[in-house]
């Protein structure tokens, strides 16, 4: 019995709170019918965040929109991702109790740092990565699980490491997809501007 109930409570806990969410807006209201995110994600400073359609944002990520934050097309987050726009552990410490009484805005603060992080069409972060302020990711991209961003990732890069670093090329296995799925080249093409390279050699299904 107890564990036929704890079955149905998870069930309901999983429908109420860890389903995926279709449809947002912009903060000018305009639909985003096919963009999805996962209600345990946290959004802080969402008047800052600029948001396409056909985004994927999926469970337990904290995202902070305060410093601006714009996600383009198609971009998938997966989970525990922490995506940052401002960091004030250096005016913390520079200037001790007195961080908090400081009048102002957080921004004039010695040592706060805040600036934007602009996430490229259909790039995909993976679980448990981190972007820091001021990163720019380029369409097409990857980054690794546990990948740690600071700067710019170049466009269809795959990114791993802490710091990140360039690793490989994504075209490569979108070559060879392409090849094998011809009829999918008008979509890839519309959003990523031309096809990438044919592959030279025959390469094997993933």
């Amino acid at each position: 019995m107890r564990a036929w109930l704890n079955r149905w409570r998870r069930r309901v806990w999983q429908a109420l709170f860890y389903r995926m969410v279709f449809g947002e807006s912009t903060a000018q209201g305009l639909p985003l019918p096919h963009t999805r995110i996962a209600p345990s994600t946290c959004i802080e400073g969402e008047d800052g965040l600029t948001l396409a359609d056909h985004v994927f944002i999926g469970h337990f990520n904290f995202l902070d929109a305060a410093g601006g934050l714009t996600i383009d097309e198609g971009a998938q987050i997966t989970n525990f991702v922490s995506v940052v726009t401002h960091s004030s552990h250096r005016a913390v410490r520079l200037m001790g109790r007195s961080y908090a009484t400081h009048a102002g805005p957080a921004a004039q603060r010695p040592g706060y740092l805040q600036a934007p992080v602009h996430i490229g069409a259909y790039a995909f972060i993976g679980p448990h990565s981190l972007i820091e302020a001021g990163s720019r990711i380029g369409k097409g991209a990857v980054v690794c699980a546990y990948a740690q961003v600071r700067g710019a990732v170049p466009d269809f890069a795959i990114v791993a490491g802490q710091p990140a670093r360039v690793v490989g090329d994504v075209r490569t296995r979108d070559a060879a997809l392409l090849a094998q799925h011809p009829e999918m080249a008008a979509h890839y093409a519309a959003w990523a501007d031309e096809l990438p390279p044919a592959p030279s050699t025959p390469t094997e299904t993933p």
